[in-house]
């Protein structure tokens, strides 16, 4: 089966091609091709890289609206060709991240699933327009395949009604405002790899994903199942963020709009654009720009680091509340996988719970690997989040099922 994965963020397009045969295997297998349009590099347009064949290859594209045909394209010609015709793709694979209360589950899309995804805008206006755009353009280019979308939501559905519910009056739950959760194909793709990794049953283990990218996220995982997380109605509550602020006192932005002549579009803007590390340091939301302002003696890159791990301690601290013991702590994403200080930071005040951070493991780039001490009473995995697959296996799913 000829499977393509399409990971649409607002500013950038991951692909990837991947052919799987009746067994699934242990490890991820590399795909076959893979592609990343980012649209943040040049400034009349973006730049499309594609590796297969061995091969490495950078194209401009100027137009969005045929930017994922190009993409396309590099499947059947040139060097990096691995097919003789795009009808030889099997199904599509969509990461969609707001899927709402109605979808808990990879599902094929239909004009009534298009319509929720377009409902949902206001609630993702970064991401869910992009995903219709890639969905519209597979169905004009190949309008017989079918499609799937695996939304970021789905894996949080599990959390009971305590950690769901908004302390609002109840009519706001009954219209849709409550804690939906994102980042979920990670949290579940890294909560089941930590179960092969330790080879332990996933129902016997309780876990804390750390998912720490320029967006941020933990999950609370029991017996396999999501039980809380720290991201809400929006991707903006929770942890401090490369440009988010997480979760402050919603008084803050009442305030600002009353006293300082903002709206709404600002105030989103603000919290969501301006916040996080780019907003109390002054200098970028990249991480690795602040460690390095940092060792200049920048005090407010060193707030800012502060701030950011002070939250993402506190916010495990909950998560284990919410577990009632922890077994695993992993970290994953960008920051996660390569920040050592990040991880060194945040493990130093958990030896409440019996964990112990090997620092020699920690320093030595880990991958999909345990770095705590031998006699530590939790586990500390860094795991290479991947996505992609994890939505090929659903896309998979579906399609054998016959929807």
């Amino acid at each position: 089966m000829i499977i393509l994965v399409l990971n649409a963020g607002s500013s950038s397009q991951k692909s990837c091609l991947y052919s799987l045969g009746e067994s699934i295997p242990d490890k991820p297998p590399e795909p076959l091709w893979e592609a990343h349009l980012d649209w943040t590099v040049a400034q009349a347009g973006g730049i499309l890289t594609v590796k297969s064949n061995g091969i490495k290859q950078k194209i401009e594209v100027k137009e969005r609206d045929t930017a994922l045909k190009a993409l396309l394209n590099t499947l059947v010609t040139g060097e990096t060709k691995v097919l003789e015709n795009l009808d030889n793709i099997d199904v599509v694979g969509h990461r969609v991240v707001h899927g709402g209360s109605q979808y808990s589950q990879a599902t094929v899309i239909t004009p009534e699933v298009k319509k929720a995804i377009a409902d949902l805008i206001p609630l993702a206006p970064n991401h869910n327009p992009a995903h219709l755009e890639g969905i519209n353009t597979i169905e004009k280019i190949l309008p017989e395949v079918t499609q799937v979308a695996v939304f970021d939501t789905a894996f949080h559905g599990t959390i009971p009604d305590a950690a769901k519910v908004y302390p609002l009056p109840y009519e706001w739950y009954e219209k849709g405002i409550l804690r939906y959760g994102f980042h979920g194909t990670s949290h579940e793709y890294c909560a089941k790899r930590t179960a092969q990794i330790l080879q332990q049953p996933l129902e016997s283990l309780k876990i804390v994903t750390c998912h720490l990218g320029n967006g941020c996220s933990l999950a609370a995982i029991k017996q396999g199942i999501c039980v809380d997380t720290t991201m809400g109605f929006s991707p903006l509550e929770g942890l401090m963020m490369g440009t988010r602020c997480g979760s402050i006192d919603p008084q803050i932005p009442i305030y600002m709009m009353q006293n300082y002549d903002l709206d709404a579009d600002k105030i989103n803007k603000i919290l969501n654009k301006e916040s996080g590390l780019k907003g109390v340091s002054g200098i970028s939301a990249d991480l690795r720009a602040i460690l390095d302002a940092m060792g200049e003696g920048n005090k407010r890159a060193s707030l800012a680091f502060d701030i950011y791990i002070h939250r993402l301690r506190s916010s495990i601290g909950a998560m284990v509340a919410s577990l009632n013991g922890l077994d695993v702590l992993v970290f994953t994403g960008g920051v996660g996988e390569n920040a050592k200080l990040v991880r060194a930071k945040t493990c130093e005040s958990l030896t409440y719970l019996g964990l112990q951070l090997d620092l020699d493991k920690n320093n030595n780039n880990p991958v999909d690997a345990n770095i705590a001490t031998e006699d530590s009473a939790v586990k500390i995995l860094v795991i290479h989040t991947q996505e992609d697959w994890a939505i090929a296996l659903k896309a998979r799913g579906q399609l054998l099922r016959g929807f």
